[in-house]
Order: C-alpha cells, then sequence, then structure tokens
C-alpha cells in the first residue's frame, strides 16, 4: 500500500483535529514558571511537574477575572481545553481558570454546603433581621491584633462615639477559628449581664486566599449566625471575598470599615436631621398657633358669639332700668308710708287722754280702775284723781243739795 505523502501543514491539521477532538476540556495539575502578562493583557506561562512541562494561555478577559496572581513557583489547578498553535507546529493549554492547589476541594466543599444552607433557608431574606438604626452596644467578634480592629474602632469613634464598643477576641483562621467565632456570637446571645448584650454583633477578618478564610465557609460558623437572635453584619476579607458567613448574616459588608459605617449613623448627621425636625415642629407649631388664632378671631368676631354678650348688655340696660323703677317705687311707697305715719301720729296725738287732761279734764280711778259714772262711787270711797301733770288722792264726799 502506497503511504500518503502529507504536507507539513497537512499533518500538523490533523494532528490539531484529533487533539482538539479529544481533550475539549481537561484540568492540569502543576507548578507555574516562565509567567509573563503582556501588554495586550494576557498572560502567558507554562505549567511543569517533575517529568513534563506544557505551554498555557490567559486570555486577557479571563485573567481579568481570576482571584488569584499567578507567578512562578505557584502550585496551580488549571482548567481549560488543548489547543495546537500551526505557526509554531506546538500545542498549547487555553486556561478558563486557575486556582491555587488545594483549592479545588474547598470549593466543592463549599459548593456543597451552599447548595445544602441554600434548601434549609439559611439564606432567606425573610429571616434576616433588620440593624437597629441607633445601637447603644455593638459586639465585635474579631482579631484581638492587626489593623481589622483598629481600623473600626477609628471609624466607630469618628461616626458614633456614643456607642459602647465590646470586644470577643478570636482566631481568624487555622485550627479552632471556627469554634472560636461560633462561641462569640453564642456568648453574646446568651450573656446574663445586660451590659454584655449587645444590639448587633459584627464578626470581621481582613482578606486572604479561600484557605484563609476557611473557617468562615463552615457549617459551624453559618449555625451560629442562623440561630443567633442579634442581629448580624459579616465583614470577611475583601469586597471581592464572599463566604458562608456573609450570605447567612443579616447583612454583608464588603470590608471591616464598611461594616463599622453600616453599624451605626453619623452622629454629625443625625444631629442635622434632629435639628432639621426641630425646625419642623417649630414650624408645624407655629402655623398651628396662627390658625388657632385666627380661628379664635373668626369666632369672637361671629354674630353667634357676640349675640350672648349683645343680649347681656340689653339684659344689663334693663336691670339698670328696673333698678332705677324699684328705686323711685321704693322710694315713693316710703314717702307715703312716712306721710301715713305722720298722720296716724297726728291722730293718735288727738286721741291722747293725756291731750284731754291738759285742756283741764281728770281721770277717776278706783282700786286701780277707771270710774265712769257715778254710780260705781259711794260716799266715803278713797280714789285717785289723775291730772296731766300729776295723781291727787281724794275722797268721795256727798254733796249737800241747797
Amino acid at each position: 500500500m502506497k503511504s500518503v505523502i502529507l504536507s507539513v501543514s497537512e499533518l500538523t491539521g490533523q494532528i490539531k483535529n484529533r487533539l482538539e477532538t479529544s481533550f475539549p476540556q481537561v484540568q492540569v495539575k502543576g507548578e507555574i514558571s516562565n509567567c509573563k502578562r503582556h501588554g495586550s493583557g494576557h498572560i502567558y506561562l507554562t505549567l511543569k511537574d517533575e517529568g513534563a512541562q506544557i505551554p498555557a494561555v490567559v486570555w486577557k478577559t479571563t485573567a481579568s477575572r481570576m482571584a488569584v496572581t499567578l507567578k512562578d513557583g505557584m502550585d496551580v489547578v488549571a482548567e481549560g481545553r488543548l489547543e495546537v498553535y500551526p505557526p509554531s507546529g506546538r500545542y498549547q493549554l487555553i486556561c478558563t481558570s486557575i486556582t491555587e492547589a488545594g483549592q479545588g476541594a474547598l470549593q466543592q466543599a463549599f459548593a456543597e454546603l451552599l447548595q445544602k444552607l441554600a434548601k434549609a433557608g439559611y439564606f432567606s431574606t425573610e429571616r434576616k433581621r433588620a440593624i437597629p438604626a441607633i445601637p447603644e452596644t455593638i459586639g465585635i467578634i474579631t482579631s484581638s491584633t492587626g489593623a481589622v480592629i483598629e481600623d473600626m474602632s477609628k471609624v466607630l469613634e469618628r461616626r458614633f462615639p456614643a456607642a459602647r464598643l465590646l470586644l470577643y477576641p478570636v482566631k481568624v483562621q487555622g485550627a479552632g477559628a471556627a469554634e472560636e467565632v461560633a462561641a462569640g456570637i453564642a456568648w453574646f446571645n446568651t450573656a446574663k449581664k445586660r451590659s454584655n448584650q449587645p444590639d448587633v454583633i459584627i464578626i470581621a477578618r481582613g482578606g486572604g486566599s479561600l484557605e484563609d478564610l476557611q473557617a468562615f465557609n463552615g457549617e459551624i460558623v453559618a449555625n451560629a449566625l442562623y440561630h443567633s437572635r442579634i442581629p448580624v453584619i459579616s465583614a470577611i476579607g475583601h469586597e471581592t471575598d464572599l463566604t458562608i458567613a456573609d450570605m447567612v448574616a443579616d447583612l454583608r459588608a464588603g470590608t471591616p470599615s464598611i461594616a463599622a459605617e453600616l453599624a451605626v449613623p453619623d452622629c454629625q448627621e443625625l444631629l442635622r436631621h434632629i435639628s432639621t425636625l426641630q425646625l419642623r415642629q417649630d414650624r408645624l407649631l407655629q402655623a398651628k398657633l396662627e390658625g388657632a388664632e385666627r380661628q379664635v378671631y373668626s369666632i369672637c368676631s361671629s354674630y353667634a358669639f357676640n349675640r350672648p354678650l349683645l343680649q347681656l348688655e340689653q339684659f344689663h340696660e334693663r336691670l339698670n332700668t328696673l333698678a332705677a323703677q324699684m328705686t323711685r317705687r321704693i322710694t315713693t311707697l316710703f314717702d307715703q308710708q312716712v306721710e301715713h305715719y305722720a298722720s296716724v301720729k297726728q291722730q293718735l296725738t288727738m286721741l291722747d287722754y293725756r291731750k284731754t287732761l291738759e285742756r283741764g279734764y281728770v281721770l277717776v280711778k278706783k282700786e286701780g280702775k277707771y270710774m265712769t259714772c257715778t254710780k260705781k262711787l259711794q260716799a266715803s270711797d278713797g280714789v285717785e284723781l289723775l291730772f296731766h301733770d300729776g295723781v291727787l288722792p281724794a275722797v268721795i264726799i256727798p254733796l249737800k243739795h241747797p
């Protein structure tokens, strides 16, 4: 059988076709070497191990989305497709993603836990609690050393110095870190002293690799956050980092400093708001007072309001008239009575027996009784003669007729 003579291009084309068809998607673990970033934004590197090496390319669009910074000596897992480049007659790996070695298992565990917690409702927005607008006490769970607690303290002091801070120091990475963070959340929730019960909790740490943040990607911290009765703000890593704790917490902050910003109001802005409200209340009160004054003036000027006053004036005038009439009537009656009294007195004076006695008459009294006829008198009877100016005794003597 006569062999087919192929051109270089034809042979390379067949190899390209078979290789790219056989390896449309592969994952390769190796060490980075000869890593160079081109001015166009593409990254060219070599993946190698003890026995072989393979050139690789990361196109600009993929490189801009990667969370890790590639450098020589880094152990990574590259995912992509094999491609033959005919001009140089070599194959290379076109990378669609690159993660540090060991992150693949962590990402798998992260994805599985994410799915489990989502089904259990850990990420439901309905269960998330509102952060108090003006917290009196803030519980902070983070490392007692480092820039995180210092940066947060400065922000809280600047924005709302009235807030009281309680620090629960923990390890933020490594063995036992997750347990310490969960214990801190539980301690704040079960504190018996009111002074140790914060209004809001902040869990925070600085940025790091996926391994560094692993304490906040576990179920222990997720359960503690889910069962916390106190609202929690999560600030783990940088803006681009997203952990399980961030998704379960009531509020996620891009950085610890942002968490401090979100936890408290700006005191200056709060004072300005209070001043605005006070000014608004003063204006509303003044408007109400002016409205009430106009209403009172309107009522006082109305006929219905003034009618009783007019009637009172009429009644007063009528009362004065009646009083004058009564005074005149009483005066007239009094004068009449005085005249009548004088007339009666004059009549009585005329009837007074003493006036009669003054005219020369005498009253005869016997044994205390006035004698009105001679038949009641006998000779030798003792009597009393009453003159107008006194009394004289007398004896009855019979008269001798001539």
